[in-house]
């Protein structure tokens, strides 16, 4: 469970916590200036990933891949959707050194410029017909160029406002950079929406799916330019000082603790394994072996991610009453029962669709609102910021990245059993993760 109450303050609250001074200056940084940082650079870094996520389903087959069946294209599109997370652990490995030589500001502008590049060059893509091989090539290296950006884009502000908040409020502040992700689901979803509804299927496929990569850099150097004016700031630098939060080398960490950081990601699987099987894959299924149009599911996934960040707030309020780790295994148990009636939803027609879609979403939220640094408090303090980084990219990697690829590919072949589980498993490795976490607490 994340605890680390040794860290904060005695006697004292968020807000002083934070302003290190007794008069604000100029650089001081308060907590809601950290907050709207933290969910400015999650939406901008979600935003891009989600803008790729649905180009895999509505444009990626056809454009790239339009010499195989639809499922054949999908498949391949997924699999180089996983890249992004297999490439996203030496982001972080790369962008700690970085760091570590030149600074925080030089890491972060140098990783979010990579990552919106890699996103707006998918704009210029070609089509297989045009360019053949060197199309797939394109996309591949820009993919994993995402991943490296991605990697790199950790700046410690979520672990920032979780440790300097109150024990009492940790739940609250720690939801916080959680938030990014449905407002990045919602801005690429109502693009794609509005672009898919006004174009005809010819134009868009020939350029009206690209207008939202180009809307990825310019939403990238807004975060940029709001991330920098905390990181660079004295009082914001202070702080990470004061509670150790640097970086250190990676081969440190896995050397070392490397055990707490596969039980970091193991603790929050469930929900990142149910965050693209709420968004990426049933907009595949749905696609391919329903009636359904997929305006009309695009909107159903809006009004979810709508549910999910009422949600992700409540788990805030809700987690500070009953605990981080006692909610994230009521989540999980309720993920695990949820994968039971996953294959009836999604068999029953458009009503079926739509429930699952919304059901999924607001426990994604519920769940995932709590699976940032679930068990931080594990690792020495002078390892905490690396190790949450590793454990969060290991988590991706094993939970989320490979969801879409093994979802669609088991279900169209053996049925929508493999769905339930995939998400069985997660909650499974949750459960397991948690209790572990909670032996290892005790002989301590």
């Amino acid at each position: 469970m994340y605890t680390p109450a040794s860290t904060a303050p005695s006697g004292h609250g968020f807000e002083s916590s934070v302003s290190l001074s007794g008069a604000h200056t100029d650089e001081d940084v308060t907590p809601g200036e950290i907050a709207v940082g933290v969910i400015i650079g999650r939406a901008s870094e979600y935003f891009d990933f989600f803008v790729f996520g649905i180009a895999c389903v509505l444009v990626f087959p056809g454009l790239l891949f339009s010499q195989m069946a639809r499922l054949d294209g999908t498949l391949m599109a997924f699999a180089i959707f996983s890249l992004a997370f297999v490439a996203r652990p030496v982001g972080t490995a790369l962008s700690m050194a970085i760091q570590r030589r030149w600074g925080r500001g030089t890491k972060l502008t140098i990783a979010l410029f990579l990552l919106g590049s890699s996103t707006a060059g998918m704009a210029f893509l070609p089509s297989y017909a045009d360019a053949g091989l060197t199309a797939i090539a394109a996309i591949v290296i820009l993919r994993i160029g995402q991943g490296l950006g991605m990697g790199g884009s950790w700046d410690g502000l979520p672990s920032l406002l979780a440790m300097s908040a109150p024990k009492e409020r940790r739940g609250w502040f720690s939801m916080v950079g959680q938030l990014g992700a449905p407002v990045g689901f919602i801005l690429a979803a109502g693009l794609f929406a509005y672009l898919h509804s006004s174009l005809t299927p010819a134009e868009f496929l020939s350029y009206g799916w690209r207008y939202p990569f180009f809307v990825a850099f310019a939403i990238n150097v807004v975060a940029l330019f709001a991330r920098l004016r905390l990181v660079v700031g004295q009082s914001y630098a202070e702080r990470l000082q004061e509670l150790e939060l640097q970086p250190v080398s990676v081969r440190n960490v896995l050397r070392d603790e490397g055990g707490n950081v596969v039980l970091g990601a193991f603790a929050a699987l469930a929900s990142f394994a149910l965050f693209h099987l709420a968004t990426v894959f049933p907009l595949s299924w749905i696609a391919m072996y329903s009636e359904q149009a997929i305006g009309d599911v695009l909107q159903i996934q809006i009004i979810g991610a709508i549910l999910a960040a009422g949600a992700i707030v409540f788990s805030g309020w809700l987690a500070d009453r009953i605990g981080r780790r006692n909610l994230l295994g009521t989540m999980a148990l309720l993920i695990g029962l949820f994968s039971f009636v996953t294959p009836w939803l999604l068999g029953a027609g458009e009503v079926g669709n739509n429930l699952f879609l919304l059901t999924s979403f607001v426990l994604l939220g519920l769940s995932y609102g709590q699976a940032s640094g679930t068990v931080t408090s594990n690792f020495s303090p002078k390892y905490r910021y690396t190790g949450a980084a590793l454990s969060a990219d290991l988590a991706w990697l094993l939970g989320a990245g490979f969801a879409p690829l093994v979802a669609l590919g088991l279900s169209a072949k053996f049925g929508l059993g493999a769905v339930s589980l995939y998400l069985l498993s997660g909650a499974i490795c949750t459960l397991l993760a948690l209790r572990i976490n909670r032996l290892i607490e005790q002989k301590e």
